[in-house]
């Protein structure tokens, strides 16, 4: 299989203006204005069938996407959507694949997918671009094969006016998913797509953690309104303070990214993590680590923090007092431990049919933590759900690269594929 690198760009290595709005009112737990369009959709251009299929062949992965039976156009919306504190309403945009041609498949009435993606660290980049590595990924795997698809941009990024990103917080990567699905919805007849009704899951690494989220919300808040027929979690840190504990002495690959991308935003979201930002942060990160994430001059921005290519234990003592990270694997009163397990993914009972995808190689979404503890922890209270680990076919695939490159490409460039062709497979049952 040839080398993925042009074209889904590592998340994990480096990983319009709008009007605030206030809610007017709310009914059970959805605000009237939830999923309302914002200004006119924007067309960003269309794939046709023989650019797909030539993407895909390029990166080798045509025998999992399979040829493409259907065009895709990419239509950018935006809509609005909560913000972090009671009352706050604000926006997100979002890209919208909609398959278009002369096969079956394509014509609907279609199914649509949710799909949540991994962390960008530069705040402009929004999915709504028909040569984005991950947006390429998920015209060949699901549009291009009959699938609707609208993937969401989140608070804080592209067209978004929320002045941060609230970085691994479930409750708004949530309600982010559920008003794209809304307003899918209501676009959908003014671009001529029909839509069957049903609704799919998925997303990779924190998209994992985000679809995850909107599947428990979902289930327990909006059943009647949602026929969620199935998901598909992906590669996502859904044992989120168990994670941390465990990095503080076994740091993941991007900890200089990463954490304090958490950090930083649980301290904006709950105002209690830190009294100092040099509590937490050495110097001279200390001086502007608040303000980084994610970059809006980037990649430039980025350089202020340690390379990419820095061994993970060197990264973290770099960046993070060395008191602050022995007393958040030791201390269960941490401040940032506690705001960590509000975004735990254990310990409720999914009711879709669910399936959950990893390596067991991969060094920034630990797999023994995240996907097979919330596989056993559904286990232990009698839900069934499936766990698929691609490691393998990572390693026939990929098993000769060089141990640096195997390792810094692993979550960002090598899994990817193979677990979102186990979600497409995963959704063809169901669709």
């Amino acid at each position: 299989m040839k080398t993925l690198n042009m074209y889904l760009k590592s998340s994990a290595a480096l990983l319009m203006s709008v009007l605030m709005f206030s809610t007017a009112g709310c009914s059970g737990n959805q605000s009237q204005h939830d999923g309302d369009l914002i200004g006119t959709p924007t067309e960003k251009g269309t794939q046709t069938i023989y650019q797909l299929n030539e993407a895909a062949t390029a990166a080798g992965l045509l025998d999992l996407t399979g040829p493409a039976k259907c065009d895709v156009k990419v239509v950018q919306i935006n809509y609005q959507t909560p913000g972090v504190q009671p009352g706050e309403m604000s926006n997100a945009s979002a890209a919208l694949l909609i398959p278009s041609g002369d096969d079956a498949s394509c014509k609907g009435p279609l199914p649509l997918i949710a799909f949540a993606r991994g962390t960008k660290l530069d705040k402009i980049h929004t999915n709504a671009d028909p040569t984005d590595p991950s947006t390429i990924l998920l015209m060949t795997f699901f549009a291009s094969q009959g699938y609707a698809v609208v993937a969401t941009d989140y608070l804080g990024y592209a067209l978004s006016s929320y002045p941060y990103h609230p970085y691994m917080h479930a409750d708004t990567e949530a309600s982010s998913v559920i008003d794209s699905i809304r307003a899918a919805r209501n676009v959908a007849s003014s671009l001529g797509l029909s839509l069957n009704g049903k609704v799919m899951l998925s997303g990779y690494s924190q998209g994992g953690h985000a679809a995850m989220a909107t599947q428990r919300a979902i289930e327990r808040d909006n059943a009647g309104e949602f026929n969620l027929v199935a998901a598909a979690h992906l590669a996502g840190p859904y044992h989120v303070s168990q994670a941390l504990i465990e990095g503080a002495s076994t740091p993941i690959l991007g900890v200089q990214y990463f954490t304090p991308f958490q950090i930083t935003a649980w301290q904006k979201i709950y105002g209690n993590l830190y009294a100092n930002v040099s509590d937490v942060f050495n110097a001279p990160y200390d001086s502007f680590i608040e303000a980084l994430l994610p970059a809006v001059n980037y990649p430039a921005d980025l350089a202020q923090l340690p390379a990419a290519a820095t061994a993970p234990a060197t990264a973290m003592n770099l960046v993070f007092k060395a008191g602050f990270m022995t007393d958040l694997a030791t201390n269960p009163k941490n401040a940032t431990l506690i705001a960590a397990k509000k975004q735990d993914l254990l310990g409720w009972n999914p009711k879709a049919p669910t399936t959950l995808c990893g390596g067991t190689g991969d060094p920034t979404v630990n797999f023994e933590i995240n996907a097979q503890a919330l596989h056993d922890d559904f286990l232990s209270r009698g839900v069934t759900v499936t766990l698929v680990d691609v490691d393998p076919m990572i390693k026939a695939a990929y098993g000769s690269v060089d141990s640096v490159t195997y390792k810094n490409n692993y979550h960002g460039v090598y899994e990817p594929p193979f677990c979102i062709w186990e979600a497409r497979k995963f959704f063809d049952l169901h669709k």
